[in-house]
């Protein structure tokens, strides 16, 4: 604990969510401290290093929160129970714990962070490690069928992996993070696939699997099952298809969310529920969207919401907005947190952009609009802003029904926009 920790007072009784959110991020002088030994000694005290419910545990560097989504609409759908933990939150905490599609309430939240800040002693927790136990503790309590964790960084040393899974899930493979995960993909992949378990399956949804992947499941003892080998997936014009193991279904629903992360959700629950239901497989995937990916703010013009925050994820983006443009003019609005890839973002984007408005963001991490506008082709056309609100009052007026609008670049730029607009929305 440092010197500073060790004289905060815990919020008194009948403190609010925030009170508790802002005494954490006090707590713990570093945000980010990779490491299970402290966050397992209070786990082990709570209990809740073996949860009542089967576990899947979902890493990644991009599709974490969308394969997550998919798999807790087809068990809803097939009638079960689920939790569901994920991070960060895009306009409220009590987005990051649900039961049942509902956000756990502020009072059942705080209750739980009564009850870690009293079994944690002397023993420090950041943020992330803060909520992870609130979760568990929660999923306890509620005891659902199933529990989904979002691994929040790497996998190996993330709070998520103190928890026993029954399977688990890699997404994909890429460059992010590389002060905590490395700088190459074979080091990104060993940090990712130490969620692995053994004895249970291991889900891996990247094509491009580093070898370091299988050199951690053999060590491991997991059995691995990969995309291209054990399971496959092919897309027709209006439908798509899925063969597993023992799957083979045709003329299944195009999901909302990106087709790759759906084909993963499909061979975790093949593994898991070889039974399930087809008609609940068509049913989770038609309804599952999530906050942030593609999401559509409006028609008319068509504006956009998307966190893609890395070159791995605007690949994506840009693929998915040229289908869309039809030689539609493109608006992008965009903030980065500085210790991101944005060169790398802004070579990908800059074809399909025609006019740029880059926006500051305000925090310890948040780079300013100047270095946005650096890492921009020097033939694009931006403008510079402070604010969200600022920008979007700029823009806005501009635009013709036609047009499209990408706001997009990280999970701080997607909940500052939301907000902004419904501010002025109510004005």
């Amino acid at each position: 604990m440092t010197q500073d920790s060790a004289s905060l007072q815990p919020p008194a009784a009948n403190a609010s969510i925030a009170q508790w959110l802002d005494y954490q991020l006090a707590l713990h002088a570093i945000e980010i401290d990779m490491g299970l030994t402290r966050v397992t000694q209070v786990a082990e005290k709570l209990g809740v290093i073996k949860l009542p419910s089967k576990v899947i545990t979902v890493g990644g560097t991009n599709g974490k929160g969308t394969t997550c989504r998919m798999l807790e609409e087809i068990l809803l759908a097939a009638g079960y129970s689920v939790g569901v933990y994920s991070s960060p939150h895009l306009q409220r905490y009590n987005e990051r714990i649900r039961i049942n599609q509902h956000d756990v309430a502020d009072d059942a939240i705080v209750a739980a962070f009564e009850l870690i800040e009293q079994t944690r002693a002397q023993t420090s927790l950041t943020f992330f490690e803060f909520g992870t136990l609130a979760a568990l503790l929660l999923f306890k309590q509620r005891q659902p069928d199933f529990v989904i964790l979002e691994v929040g960084l790497g996998g190996r040393l993330d709070a998520t992996n103190i928890v026993d899974s029954t399977i688990t899930a890699i997404t994909s493979v890429d460059l992010d993070h590389q002060a905590f995960l490395g700088n190459t993909r074979e080091q990104v992949g060993f940090e990712k696939a130490g969620i692995f378990r053994f004895g249970c399956a291991a889900i891996v949804g990247e094509p491009d699997m580093p070898a370091t992947v299988a050199d951690v499941a053999e060590s491991k003892g997991a059995f691995l099952k990969r995309v291209g080998q054990q399971f496959s997936y092919l897309q027709d014009e209006n439908h798509w298809q899925f063969t597993g193991e023992h799957w083979h279904f045709n003329e299944l629903p195009l999901p909302q969310l990106p087709l790759p992360n759906a084909a993963t959700t499909l061979a975790v629950l093949e593994q898991l529920l070889p039974a399930l239901p087809l008609d609940a497989i068509h049913t989770g995937l038609s309804r599952a969207t999530l906050t942030g990916r593609m999401e559509r703010l409006s028609e008319h013009p068509l504006v956009i919401l998307d966190v893609a925050h890395n070159p791995h994820a605007a690949r994506y983006l840009a693929q998915r907005l040229q289908v869309m443009l039809q030689g539609r003019r493109c608006y992008a609005v965009c903030g980065m947190l500085k210790d991101k890839d944005i060169h790398g973002v802004m070579q990908i984007m800059a074809p399909l952009v025609q006019q740029w408005s880059l926006v500051t963001l305000h925090n310890e991490r948040g780079a300013t609009a100047a270095e946005l506008h650096q890492a921009l082709p020097s033939a694009q056309n931006a403008s510079l802003f402070d604010d969200f609100s600022t920008a979007w009052r700029a823009l806005a007026p501009t635009l013709s029904q036609e047009d499209v609008v990408i706001v997009f670049g990280s999970f701080y730029t997607v909940s500052g926009f939301k907000e902004v607009v419904q501010t002025i929305g109510k004005e």
